[in-house]
Parts: C-alpha cells; sequence; structure tokens
C-alpha cells in the first residue's frame, strides 16, 4: 500500500554544497541517502515529496558538513499481510510467476496459482493448467492477496512477497471476468 508519511532525520549538507539554496541541498541529500531504502516499520521510500522544515545547522569538529534536524513527507510503499493488490506478471519460472507490484516484486508460487495441475511450458514461458486448460504468461494482469512479507533493510531486492490467487475475485483478470460472467448466466 502506497502511504504519504511525514518523516524526521537529520541530514547532512557537505560542503561542496553549502552555497546551494538550503531546501535544494536538504531534498538532494534526502533523495541520495533515502528513496530505495527500506525500513521495516515504515516500508519503502519510494519518493521525497517535501521538505517541511530545517532545523538550525549544527557543526562537528573535523568535519566540514553541516547537519540539519529535517522534517519531510515521503512517498512510502509498505505490502500489508491479507493486502489484495494488482500487478503485472515479469516474469514465469518453473516454480512460479513473479509479479510486479510497484517497487517491488511478488511470487505467485505454483501451488498458488490455481485449483489444478500446473505444467511449465518452457518455450513459450508459460504456466498451463492441466483439466482447465487456462494459462499464464508474462505480461498478464493479474489480482493477487499477499500472504507473506520478508522485507530485507540491508539489501531492498533481496526482500521476499509471497502471493496467492487460489481464492474468488483473484487470479488473471480474464479468469476473473470469466467466472464473472458464469455467475451471471447461472443466476439469469
Amino acid at each position: 500500500m502506497y502511504k504519504r508519511m511525514r518523516l524526521e532525520t537529520v541530514v547532512r549538507v557537505p560542503p561542496e554544497k553549502l552555497g546551494m539554496k538550503l531546501e535544494d541541498a536538504i531534498k538532494e541529500g534526502l533523495m541520495e541517502e533515502l528513496q530505495g531504502r527500506i525500513d521495516r516499520s515504515i516500508g519503502m521510500i519510494v519518493a521525497i515529496l517535501d521538505v517541511v522544515d530545517i532545523g538550525e545547522g549544527k557543526i562537528l569538529v573535523g568535519d566540514g558538513g553541516v547537519y540539519y534536524d529535517t522534517v519531510f513527507d515521503a512517498l512510502v510503499f509498505k505490502p500489508e499481510l491479507q493486502e489484495i493488490v494488482e500487478g503485472e506478471v515479469v516474469e514465469i519460472v518453473e516454480f512460479g510467476a513473479f509479479v510486479s507490484i510497484g517497487p517491488l516484486d511478488g511470487l505467485i508460487h505454483v501451488s498458488q496459482i490455481m485449483d489444478d495441475y500446473i505444467s511449465y511450458d518452457q518455450k513459450s514461458s508459460r504456466l498451463i493448467g492441466k483439466e482447465g486448460k487456462k494459462s499464464l504468461s508474462e505480461g498478464d494482469k493479474v489480482r493477487a492477496r499477499i500472504v507473506t512479507v520478508s522485507l530485507n533493510e540491508r539489501d531492498p531486492k533481496e526482500s521476499k512477497i509471497g502471493l496467492t490467487m487460489r481464492q474468488p475475485g483473484l487470479g488473471k483478470f480474464e479468469w476473473i471476468e470469466d467466472e464473472r460472467k458464469k455467475e451471471m448466466k447461472e443466476n439469469a
């Protein structure tokens, strides 16, 4: 889930940036230091939006930079357990499908794609259901539920998000639409 958050930190403005407009130097420092970082309590900082308040600068002996207490607004992405997400399949592998859900990718294990035996077609890079003949390929749009979240603060690329599509209303958009039409026909 994306959120706008007001955060506080201390920003070091190096000597070479002291001639710049202070707000611009602080924003650059925030972007360099924090954008793309993960904090388990707030999530991944996607963008620095505004610098809200800059405190009085402090100088440390032996350091040419100036340190400022700073309040700023940021756009953060924090995947929540049980959250419904929509994304695009970016990679199909033998054990499942990776789905882009914002700045991070989630994995739908083959056991969580559909209620059918699934085979992997390496030539066309697809996962195909044996009985229902449903298939999942790169570029397909899907709706899934987050079932596991493991954010790695040290290496954000190593964060893991587990997804499932084995519930009503979830799956490839075409499957959901076909199911809706089938229900409407039965209820008519």
